[in-house]
């Protein structure tokens, strides 16, 4: 039987909008929850402060489903931020959210067999995020753990270009990586959502958003080209 998988929300989005990609992963025989987030659950983490929160959140869900179909492993998806707060959470090292006093250690990767993260960056520049960020980045950079398998997926879909049609996707760009010309997914570049030494994948035509129009990582013939690493 394959492994549970969890997934991860992104940034100030909720657990109904990945409603459709776990209802897809069931019905291909992975056994699926979503974190249950709602939006205001990340008002707390505005700002750069601590994601604890949502932490908190991913371990009560991990260990749930472990518990649920007594198993000893998972898969952890992570869209955007998920991506990187999921590797906060692979992590030994104590995390100090800002002006936290109890740091907070999962210690996951022992339970985390394969992390596939969707259109995440894993880089910034921009000061909000960057703290996190660089966390992550000097305590366990690229693919760190080697019994956990990554698989990074990244979009090529909107070159960022300073004029109307594609000025959001050239700003995301730049405050991402410190370059607006380039390919993403309209709001991740592919630089940023690709890690040293793991299977970086790249899909073209692909939006950043479960809410986007057309396309996401999510959909079904995208799907297919990340699915597999999950058996």
């Amino acid at each position: 039987m394959p492994l549970p998988t969890v997934i991860l929300p992104g940034y100030l989005e909720s657990a109904i909008a990945y409603r459709q990609l776990e209802q897809s992963l069931q019905q291909s025989g992975f056994p699926t929850i979503t974190v249950p987030l709602r939006r205001r659950d990340w008002i707390p983490t505005l700002g750069g402060r601590p994601i604890t929160p949502i932490l908190q959140q991913l371990h009560r869900t991990v260990k749930q489903i472990l518990q649920q179909y007594n198993a000893s492993q998972i898969n952890l998806i992570g869209h955007s931020a998920g991506g990187w707060i999921s590797r906060i959470y692979l992590g030994e090292k104590p995390y100090f959210g800002r002006g936290e006093v109890q740091p907070s250690t999962y210690c996951a990767h022992d339970v985390v067999n394969t992390l596939v993260t969707l259109g995440t960056p894993h880089i910034s520049q921009e000061r909000w995020t960057r703290w996190n960020l660089d966390f992550v980045k000097n305590n366990y950079p690229g693919a760190f753990y080697k019994n956990v398998r990554y698989v990074c997926v990244a979009g090529k879909t909107i070159f960022g270009v300073r004029r109307i049609g594609s000025w959001l996707a050239y700003s995301s760009y730049q405050l991402t990586c410190g370059k607006g010309n380039t390919w993403g997914d309209g709001i991740t570049p592919i630089e940023a959502a690709h890690l040293d030494g793991a299977e970086n994948i790249v899909i073209e035509g692909v939006n950043h958003s479960p809410r986007s129009r057309g396309i996401w990582y999510g959909s079904e013939e995208p799907l297919k080209a990340w699915m597999q690493y999950l058996a």
